[in-house]
């Protein structure tokens, strides 16, 4: 298997830093280092996450990263890596790939 951010994610991180880096800097860049590895954790156990019904018959699941949602599609041997956000944060506009 391979990891590959869909191009939401990558903006997701940056966002995120960019709202944290306000208040808190030194978090900000830990929050994101944390949230750009977590993915590699799913190239031995792809399918720890729990798996969303709502997007079936694709394969999409989330994983909780601290206080950050990762959601993530398996699709034959690439692990896309859709969306990031703080589980508090209101996502009625969000949308994955």
């Amino acid at each position: 298997m391979k990891i590959q951010w869909t191009s939401k994610a990558p903006s997701d991180l940056v966002r995120l830093h960019e709202h944290l880096n306000s208040v808190a800097p030194e978090a900000a860049t830990r929050v994101v280092q944390q949230l750009a590895h977590a993915p590699e954790r799913l190239l031995d156990y792809p399918r720890i996450g729990e798996k969303l019904e709502a997007y079936v018959p694709r394969e999409v699941r989330r994983i909780i990263v601290g206080n950050y949602e990762m959601r993530y599609e398996i699709a034959a041997e690439t692990i896309f890596i859709l969306r990031l956000w703080h589980c508090r944060e209101n996502r009625s506009f969000e949308s994955e790939e």
